[in-house]
């Protein structure tokens, strides 16, 4: 068969609902087959960056992987953000590439460019995936093709690339079965080392857990909350793992970080025992101050990748497994091990929580408070499926105080920190989950990155829920700028604008509503859910000024947080 036309029932074999792109010359083909076929949803998007992040939050919601496709040229290297996302976040998306046909390529000519809109895409990429082919041949599709999917399953998850000449795919690829990918079987866990982990779990008077987002990237959450549970530990998240358990869990003890919730923070500084799993132990989780973090406590790292165990917290006792593994083996054995009942350490870090609320960090803020807001948000929307966050205040006020309630999925950039996700992401999620409400989160600088966006939603009628914190400014930056610049704000808040987003979304047929004061939210958010099955967009005015409180003073253990101390010096990150 032509070789595009086995792409397309490739994809579709593998669980493949929608493939997102923005279309160009060199990837007609691989569009049209894929529109014959008629089993994918071809979603057009109107940035590449755009279809590279719907994939990406297609793939966390679902677990199959995203695909997303771009032509030559600008088109691919418009896709480099996205896959940095994916990579960072070990989110496993299939890229596909179209490229210029053979006999138009430079080859070993010392020229720049032979092809029009000719670019070795594969070369850029190889940094930010797993693996990054170029296809010389019709012979190697179901080849590749197969191994593509194999390996963004494999390990710890991620994106790989595909460049495919035009030539090729109008080719004819002799194949008697579709290829199939496969995921390899990792290295088995050592049960004598989950058994003393165990054994010193029991024994400690301040135990934690710490999760991470590669709970969510290895599909493993409901074992993970079964573990949790046997073991009767409290667990603090990072930022990618806010969705792990419900909030209401009466394990949940908070999100930690630069910006977590000071009483979590204050757990970790005070714990004996920590398990930390699906984490890296970044800047953003520990601080800068690494040994402080680390203190007295015993700490077991249970990670996928050696490098990534005693990295930047040193001393620590590895656990080299794939989570899944390590958790069927430490479930089953902690479901046979009596844990002594913790009540003492359980009611300690509720009294912290109750003498540190998040809603109190923002004392005297002018107009709405934003982390009395997500709560709010959270209440009114529990018909959404997931909340698509992106980078900014506003995300650390979400990760702080969003409530999110059992199945509801967080979705945000962490490592790579992408402005412009949420949007796209919204969208993704929203068709990965046909019929269920989504709600957006955003700034007004995040959202105007990818604002083109909107009319995807609209031509697609999609049930995404926005809303635009409006502190007309970038906001993490300006507090920066405060802190170590003498609140001198170019760029930031000084030759910065925003638009109306109200008058933006109702250019593009969506129905907007700005809220400016606190006792209106409560109206604002009952007219956005008025109909759930509609796109709708509200603009919540922040006073320009308003910091994100608790912050870690920089230099100082992760339990010493703004704006009671302050910094020793500038951060780097």
């Amino acid at each position: 068969m032509k070789a595009s036309d086995y792409l397309a029932s490739f994809l579709s074999a593998q669980g493949v609902e929608h493939v997102f792109e923005v279309v160009g010359g060199m990837i007609t083909h691989l569009v049209d087959s894929i529109h014959c076929q008629g089993k994918i949803r071809l979603v057009s998007m109107h940035h590449e960056q755009a279809a590279a992040f719907a994939a990406e939050a297609s793939a966390r919601i679902t677990g199959v992987p995203g695909v997303a496709m771009a032509t030559s040229g600008p088109g691919a290297t418009n896709l480099l953000t996205g896959i940095g996302s994916c990579y960072f976040d070990s989110s496993p998306v299939v890229f596909i590439t179209g490229q210029v046909n053979r006999h138009e390529q430079k080859g070993d000519r010392t020229i720049r460019q032979l092809g029009f809109q000719e670019t070795d895409i594969v070369s850029m990429a190889s940094h930010l995936t797993k693996a990054a082919w170029g296809i010389q041949s019709p012979e190697e599709i179901p080849l590749v093709l197969a191994k593509a999917f194999t390996v963004a399953l494999s390990g710890r998850r991620g994106p790989v690339l595909l460049d495919i000449p035009m030539d090729i795919q109008r080719s004819q690829v002799f194949a008697d079965t579709l290829k199939q990918g496969s995921t390899p079987v990792g290295p088995a866990p050592d049960s004598g080392e989950i058994k003393h982990l165990l054994a010193q779990m029991s024994v400690a008077r301040r135990p934690l857990i710490l999760a991470g987002g590669g709970i969510r990237s290895a599909g493993v959450a409901d074992l993970f909350k079964s573990f949790a549970e046997n073991v009767r530990i409290p667990v603090v998240n990072s930022l990618m793992g806010v969705d792990v358990l419900p909030y209401k869990h009466p394990l949940r003890a908070g999100t930690i970080g630069s910006y977590g919730n000071r009483w979590a923070n204050m757990a970790v500084g005070c714990a004996d025992h920590l398990l930390v799993l699906g984490s890296r132990l970044d800047v953003r989780q520990t601080g800068s101050e690494t040994a402080a973090f680390k203190g007295d406590k015993v700490i077991y790292h249970v990670d996928c990748e050696a490098g990534e165990i005693n990295n930047r917290v040193t001393g620590c006792r590895p656990i080299l497994a794939e989570l899944s593994d390590f958790l069927v083996a430490a479930d089953k054995l902690a479901a046979e091990t009596p844990f002594p009942d913790k009540t003492a350490w359980l009611a300690e870090l509720e009294e912290l929580r109750r003498s540190w609320p998040d809603t109190a960090e923002l004392q005297g803020v002018a107009g709405i408070n934003p982390n009395q807001f997500m709560h709010e948000l959270s209440l009114s929307s529990g018909l959404a499926r997931s909340f698509s966050v992106d980078v900014g205040q506003h995300q650390m006020w979400a990760a702080q105080s969003l409530q999110l309630e059992a199945g509801q999925r967080f979705l945000t950039s962490g490592g790579m920190g992408a402005m412009g996700f949420a949007l796209p992401a919204a969208i993704g999620a929203a068709l990965a989950c046909p019929g269920q409400p989504v709600v957006m989160l955003a700034g007004d600088g995040g959202f105007q990155i990818n604002i083109q966006e909107l009319q995807t939603i609209a031509h697609h009628q999609l049930p995404v829920k926005m809303v635009v914190i409006n502190n007309q400014c970038y906001g993490m930056v300006r507090q920066f700028q405060q802190s170590y610049f003498s609140e001198r704000y170019q760029s930031t808040y000084w030759g910065y604008s925003a638009p109306d987003f109200v008058r933006v979304a109702r250019a593009y047929g969506i129905e907007a509503h700005t809220v400016s004061k606190q006792s209106d939210v409560p109206r604002a958010l009952k007219k956005m859910w008025r109909n759930p099955e509609t796109s709708f967009l509200l603009q919540l005015m922040v006073d320009v000024y308003t910091n994100t409180y608790p912050k870690i003073a920089f230099g100082r253990p992760i339990t010493e947080m703004e704006p009671f101390v302050k910094p020793l010096d500038m951060e780097g990150t």
